[in-house]
């Protein structure tokens, strides 16, 4: 993406095209309820851990034995600590600026550039919570929410993050880059380019599409340039989209 321009209401990216990606942001409203949903879902998880190990303990019999049970508080207390602390970094990043919460409610995080967060953005964010939670149930952080240029907390300042709403088309487009730089091997003003032309192809003439078309698959893959004169307008299609989709 050529650059990006941050807004009151929504995240623009704007294309080499010329074409506009819009990601809406998040307000406080839907950043409370996937808070809340991914709250329950950690404290859920974390008491889940201590009672299947007090029952593996109890029914082994090993909890009524005197030298354990100070054991028993290492095996239960620290991993139920470090499953609630680690649940947002490490869904973040597995699910790629998602959890469950976040998901439900429609919102997603995001780098100020449009690109999914990296593993240390993610960690700063999470990181911040301590402040954001100051001084009490997250009050710093849903007043910098509310008040804030940009709806974002403390945490997002300090890792350049925005939460946004969930835009599949946008931000599949956005999040889809780097996996097809890997695959392709192609330089990525090229793959937006290709991508740009194939989400522009219908609102196109056939003639202005299939040299579009010709022009970039022949930058793309040089020793097709030949072949494809002869190609048809389907055939075209095709060749672009083999080189962009991403196999699920």
């Amino acid at each position: 993406m050529s650059y990006r321009r941050l807004q009151n209401d929504e995240l623009r990216i704007a294309g080499l095209t010329g074409v506009d990606l819009s990601l809406p942001i998040a307000g406080p409203g839907s950043r409370c309820y996937a808070f809340l949903i991914d709250w329950h879902i950690r404290v859920l998880l974390a008491a889940a851990w201590m009672l299947a190990v007090w029952l593996v303990l109890k029914l082994s019999g090993l909890l009524e034995t005197g030298g354990f049970r100070a054991r028993y508080a290492a095996l239960t207390f620290w991993p139920a600590i470090l499953i609630y602390l680690l649940y947002h970094p490490v869904l973040e990043a597995l699910m790629r600026g998602r959890t469950p919460g976040k998901r439900m409610a429609g919102v997603r995080l995001v780098m100020r550039t449009g690109a999914a967060p990296g593993i240390s953005a993610i960690l700063i964010r999470n990181v911040f919570r301590i402040i954001d939670s100051l001084p009490f149930f997250y009050l710093l952080g849903l007043l910098c929410c509310t008040f804030s240029a940009q709806r974002i907390r403390v945490g997002d300042m300090a890792a350049g993050t925005v939460l946004v709403l969930d835009a599949p088309d946008a931000s599949q487009a956005l999040t889809r880059l780097p996996a097809l730089v890997a695959r392709t091997g192609l330089d990525a003003a090229l793959i937006e380019l290709l991508n740009e032309l194939l989400e522009r192809w219908p609102s196109l003439t056939v003639e202005h599409r299939d040299d579009l078309a010709r022009t970039l698959l022949a930058r793309a893959r040089p020793g097709l340039a030949a072949s494809l004169a002869a190609a048809d307008d389907t055939e075209l299609h095709r060749q672009l989209r083999a080189l962009v989709v991403v196999a699920a």
